[in-house]
């Protein structure tokens, strides 16, 4: 498969089936993926990777409790917070990926783009496989309390969750602007 093809192929994929995802595949994709480009080869990277359930419970425990402080999550139904809760545990696997943060402003920079230049070659990699992702940002990343449980130190930011694993339908693709829409020639 090109290398266009799989870009433009690849899909954000939020239901997945209960086939585990092999540690060693995980593994394996990551060594493809630090080929991401990072200046001076800082490798800004490193990786907190759950997929056993005490892993996930432990990890989902984290999500609800850091969730507790954001209005729209505690506005919804009990019985909708259970049911996300579930739809979390059901995920085979999560990859937490976290940053050195420099405390120069350039530095922070680069290696805040080149990790999320790894996360994607890391998906594209991964599509090849036909495993899925779907890169999650939501602010509950930035609670001290979820940081503290997984362990990422003070001078370390988290730059999203990959949930991933393998699934049975791949979504239609929404359209995107083409490039000769946003792109100023001087």
């Amino acid at each position: 498969m090109s290398i266009a093809k799989t870009i433009r192929e690849r899909r954000s994929i939020r239901t997945f089936n209960r086939t585990p995802v092999p540690r060693e595949l995980v593994i394996q994709l990551l060594n493809d993926a630090v080929w991401a480009p990072n200046h001076g080869l800082r490798e800004p990277w490193r990786f907190i990777y759950v997929d056993s359930e005490d892993g996930k419970v432990r990890l989902v425990d984290l999500i609800t409790a850091a969730s507790g402080s954001l209005k729209r999550y505690r506005l919804l139904p009990p019985k909708l917070k259970e049911f996300m809760r579930n739809r979390l545990l059901e995920i085979p696997a999560h990859l937490i990926v976290v940053t050195k943060e420099e405390k120069n402003e350039h530095k922070r920079d680069e290696d805040f783009a080149a990790v999320c230049c790894l996360m994607q070659n890391l998906q594209l990699v991964g599509w090849e496989q036909r495993l899925g992702m779907i890169w999650s940002t939501i602010e509950f990343i930035f609670n001290p309390e979820f940081r503290d449980g997984l362990g990422v130190r003070k001078d370390e930011r988290i730059v999203g969750i990959l949930h991933m694993g393998y699934f049975d339908k791949v979504p239609r693709p929404k359209p995107r602007t083409p490039a000769e829409k946003k792109l100023t020639i001087w």
